[in-house]
């Protein structure tokens, strides 16, 4: 598919998320996580984009930070994560260094990251999309702003999670990750259900310099004199890579706006991530 890009409203505005909080919003001890309704019904899968409630960290991290290079206590960071694998049952966590590129990793069994013997996290090299098929694993991406996008196909029982910000919208990430699922795992585009996170929105994204930093396929996207929708913007790649547009479900959440729920580098600067995780839960059928 190679639709060309219509008015922002068409790719945005009709396919708002039904969220479900996955945690009780009273209990201070336990994560606050959404979760999209596409996903509820696939067997053994288990996804989740945490909110920053709910973890140990102390401001400006405050509280569950997904990250440990942004200046918190290690220590803060690997009891917040073994809290997302709690909330998850999930043996293990997979992420990377993110770097704003577009390398993907594919985790099978023979590259299976070694675990951290501190974090208790696997580390792979730098990249900011992860594939497996692995039961038992979560993909995760720590973000404050850019989206997690996460791809299942339920038929050949694959996962993608995606950090796509404007450089990776730029370098067209999430294309190059559904052409991957493609070819390495004979995923047919029509196949794959896609969600897209809480992230900047189009009310918050404001590029005063876009003629230099944006190119102009994205100026179809463009509301009033500077700001962007991103959110669209990725449903249009998403749906130029073969992605049916009902099997894409879009959060419509701005975490600037909702800076009180979600981590903000926008609003905040020195601030948390936000773990976003998915994942085949138990053992391969």
């Amino acid at each position: 598919m190679n639709a060309e890009p219509a008015s922002t409203a068409k790719w945005s505005k009709d396919f708002m998320s039904t969220l479900h909080r996955a945690t009780p919003a009273h209990d201070p001890t336990h994560p606050l996580a959404i979760t999209f309704q596409s996903f509820t019904a696939i067997p053994q899968l288990v996804h989740a984009v945490f909110e920053r409630h709910g973890g140990v960290s102390r401001p400006p991290y405050a509280s569950l930070n997904a990250a440990w290079t942004n200046g918190d206590q290690e220590s803060n960071v690997r009891q917040n994560l073994e809290r997302v694998k709690e909330a998850l049952g999930l043996e293990d966590l997979v992420a990377a260094p993110q770097v704003h590129g577009d390398t993907i990793v594919v985790i099978e069994q023979v590259t299976l990251p070694p675990l951290d013997p501190y974090l208790r996290v696997r580390v792979t090299p730098p990249a900011d999309a992860l594939v497996t098929r692995l039961h038992g694993v979560g993909l995760m991406i720590k973000v404050a702003d850019c989206q997690a996008v996460f791809l299942v196909d339920p038929l050949r029982q694959v996962v993608a999670n995606v950090h796509c910000g404007w450089r990776g919208s730029i370098q067209g990430i999430l294309g190059k990750v559904v052409r991957l699922l493609h070819e390495r795992f004979q995923s047919h585009p029509t196949n794959l259900l896609a969600t897209i996170s809480p992230s900047l929105g189009p009310c918050c994204a404001e590029f005063r310099n876009f003629p230099q930093e944006l190119p102009e396929s994205f100026l179809p996207f463009k509301l009033g004199d500077n700001h962007f929708d991103f959110w669209a913007i990725s449903r249009w790649q998403l749906q130029r890579a073969g992605l049916l547009p009902e099997h894409i479900e879009t959060a419509g959440q701005c975490t600037v706006c909702g800076v009180d729920r979600f981590f903000s580098y926008r609003a905040e600067k020195a601030t948390g991530r936000m773990a976003a995780v998915v994942g085949w839960k138990g053992s391969e059928q």
